[in-house]
């Protein structure tokens, strides 16, 4: 594919930045209905797709929960709170159920580290999957909503894992809670570059190897 040209590349550039810069949390609790309709749920989930994706494994998933799948997640959650704290107070209880029926559009995010014939590491799947997830709250912040990742120590629990019907090989990463913003905090400042980017400096070159396999899946690109 051709590069396009300097004076196509302007618009989008811009675009690109302001639509990066204005992704930010808000919070589940302050993301009230309407969600996404149908036609921008998919235009949220295809964006997932254009993910890195070595050997074309795609490793992750989402399972959207729907209003009438809330209350079993709400006993799920409470469930995984009285397995860690049997004393959970009846108010805890209540607090964990109530986490479950925050947001319009609520999704499960789920990687799979295996179960296939990818010879693929877990940390490609990890990152493939983030950026998929990425890939969707900016979708859904040029579509006008907030968006927000939330975990837990109840991912963990075997309860959920019943639920959500997740297989011994995968993991769930996240909730991904979609919506229109109710209200938000000013944005957070950015992190300067000089705190997370730096210049490799190599005493010596070395002779770089050159793999010959024809294979599409053998080499580390993601």
């Amino acid at each position: 594919m051709n590069a396009m040209p300097a004076q196509a590349e302007t618009a989008p550039a811009a675009f690109a930045t302001a639509l990066i810069q204005a992704r930010r949390t808000v919070l589940p609790k302050r993301l009230l209905a309407p969600g996404p309709d149908g036609a921008q749920l998919t235009q949220i989930l295809e964006a997932a797709a254009a993910a890195p994706d070595h050997c074309e494994l795609v490793p992750w998933r989402f399972v959207i929960v729907p209003a009438d799948a809330r209350a079993a997640l709400a006993d799920a959650f409470e469930g995984a709170l009285v397995e860690r704290d049997a004393s959970a107070t009846p108010q805890q209880r209540g607090q964990a159920r109530e986490k479950a029926f925050r947001a319009p559009l609520l999704l499960l995010a789920i990687v799979r580290l295996g179960g296939d014939e990818g010879n693929v590491p877990a940390t490609e799947r990890f990152v493939s999957a983030g950026c998929a997830i990425q890939n969707m709250l900016l979708m859904a912040t040029a579509l006008g909503f907030g968006s927000a990742l939330t975990s837990g120590k109840a991912l963990q629990s075997p309860l959920f894992h019943a639920l959500s019907g997740m297989q011994e090989h995968e993991r769930a990463l996240c909730f991904v809670s979609i919506g229109t913003v109710n209200s938000a905090r000013p944005p957070r400042a950015r992190p300067a570059l000089e705190r997370y980017v730096s210049t490799l400096t190599a005493p010596q070159r070395q002779a770089a190897q050159v793999n010959s396999s024809g294979s599409p899946c053998v080499s580390s690109a993601i």
